[in-house]
């Protein structure tokens, strides 16, 4: 199955989201969404880069937009990635159970669709990263765009991080299981907390508290 879900239309990905039909779902949303909160960052850099007031950043700035651009591509492409890797999932869990093949094909088929929301973690961490540096050295008149970013991929790393454990626990292999949710308990307790603090300081600059 080739999906072409990100060629869609806002309102026509909305609706086929909302539609019985096992993709797009969480994993798909949270490529989406986690795409859309670096999206914000680039803009910042974009409408920083040129400016006067941030010439000692330029050189910064121009990489940030680099690196949000690769980051931003990556994620939207991970939509159509993990739609194409859940509906072999999908189909597999339509195997009668008394078919002998059914676990192997299951099992295969679970740790495949791990891949997509694992990388979607990674790339948002980037996202998140870029975000920090971005509150830093970005325009202060679209401030509230990276904290609306930094809330935005905190979502999204949390969103994937729902779609790889609820295949992990399918897993057969407690111990690949097991090590994949250390790396994603590990991805959580770093970058949501930094995503937190990015926004709060946004916040706090925003109300006048520092």
């Amino acid at each position: 199955m080739a999906s072409e879900l990100t060629k869609m239309s806002c309102e026509d990905f909305a609706s086929v989201l909302a539609a019985r039909q096992p993709v797009p779902g969480g994993g798909g949303a949270a490529a989406y969404v986690g795409a859309l909160g670096v999206a914000l960052g680039s803009m910042v850099g974009t409408y920083t880069s040129g400016k006067k007031s941030a010439a000692a950043y330029e050189g910064d700035i121009r990489r940030m937009l680099l690196a949000a651009e690769d980051i931003r591509v990556r994620l939207v492409a991970l939509v159509d990635a993990d739609a194409d890797a859940f509906y072999p999932l999908s189909q597999a869990y339509a195997i009668p159970k008394d078919d002998p093949t059914r676990a192997d094909v299951l099992e295969s088929a679970t740790r495949n669709a791990i891949v997509g929301p694992m990388e979607m973690m990674h790339q948002i961490a980037s996202a998140i990263e870029l975000l920090e540096e971005m509150g830093e050295k970005g325009s202060r008149m679209l401030i509230s765009d990276v904290g609306c970013g930094a809330l935005i991929c905190r979502a999204a790393l949390e969103a994937a991080s729902l779609n790889v454990f609820v295949n992990t626990r399918a897993l057969r292999d407690r111990t690949y299981a097991e090590s994949v949710e250390a790396e994603c308990d590990g991805l959580l307790a770093e970058w949501r907390p930094r995503a937190e603090a990015t926004a709060a300081k946004v916040m706090s600059y925003i109300r006048g508290r520092e």
